[in-house]
């Protein structure tokens, strides 16, 4: 396996430049994990499959959907592909690196553990600024326009935030300066945390009945159903910093109040 991947990505330097690989072939990872991962939600919701795991009754229109996914690829083509391009040189001067050997599966896992929880350290405490007032009615409203979120939704956001909170993404590889293989894996699978997080649906195999301190769709979908100023749940991927700061409470107080309703019923029958 190890040697597939490597003479795959042996074909590629030699096919393409460092450049292209970075910029170019950056944004073509994360626009195939976020469309493949976040398109699936949107026909779920359209078709009414798994509706029993839907968090939510409400839907969204097709013209709320439409608006989405057409203002998603102005963004990403004004706005993320630009920074992907002007960025380049400062990973280069971090130390990001693509030739060959590739880092063993032990470094590339232990960066992207520390991407994870750095990440959501910053995020959590980004996202809280930005449920200041101010920022709020000018900024992150944006992203709040659905209040019943689909996976797609996870990069809906006003250019400002997409700069703000992205700083957030980066601070770890800029940092560590990995691998370009790495970094491809990073942002897949912040992709694919952020997507299921604003999916709207909750399955027995969602990855927080799995993983203890992870936040996932239930956690993050509460924040989106409440006003700016008490939804709390501002973490990204973990819990544990709005446990420390308190500013879980209503989630939990709501979720034990479900387990009390469930039980009751239970005993009910």
């Amino acid at each position: 396996m190890a040697s597939m991947i490597e003479s795959a990505w042996a074909f590629l330097l030699a096919n393409f430049s460092d450049f292209q690989l970075t910029s170019l072939g950056g944004f073509i990872v994360h626009e195939s994990a976020f469309f493949l991962s976040g398109i699936p939600f949107i026909l779920f919701e359209k078709a009414g499959w798994f509706g029993k795991y839907k968090i939510q009754k409400k839907t969204n229109t097709p013209e709320a959907q439409q608006k989405c996914i057409t203002r998603l690829l102005m963004f990403h083509f004004c706005v993320n592909l630009p920074i992907l391009i002007v960025t380049y040189p400062l990973f280069k001067f971090m130390g990001m690196r693509s030739t060959l050997p590739l880092p063993s599966w032990k470094v590339v896992s232990t960066q992207i553990l520390f991407y994870f929880i750095l990440e959501d350290f910053v995020f959590y405490w980004g996202h809280r600024v930005l449920h200041t007032k101010w920022l709020y009615k000018h900024v992150h409203s944006v992203h709040h326009e659905y209040a019943t979120p689909f996976g797609l939704t996870s990069e809906y956001a006003h250019p400002a935030e997409i700069l703000f909170l992205g700083f957030a993404t980066v601070i770890g590889p800029a940092i560590t300066g990995p691998h370009l293989i790495t970094l491809y894996l990073w942002i897949s699978l912040r992709i694919l945390e952020t997507v299921e997080a604003h999916s709207g649906y909750h399955f027995p195999w969602s990855p927080s009945n799995f993983l203890p301190l992870y936040g996932g769709s239930d956690f993050h979908d509460y924040h989106h159903r409440l006003l700016y100023t008490k939804s709390g749940n501002y973490s990204s991927t973990f819990v544990y910093m709005d446990w420390i700061f308190g500013t879980d409470k209503g989630y939990r107080k709501l979720k034990m109040l479900k387990e009390q309703e469930c039980k009751a019923e239970g005993k009910a029958m």
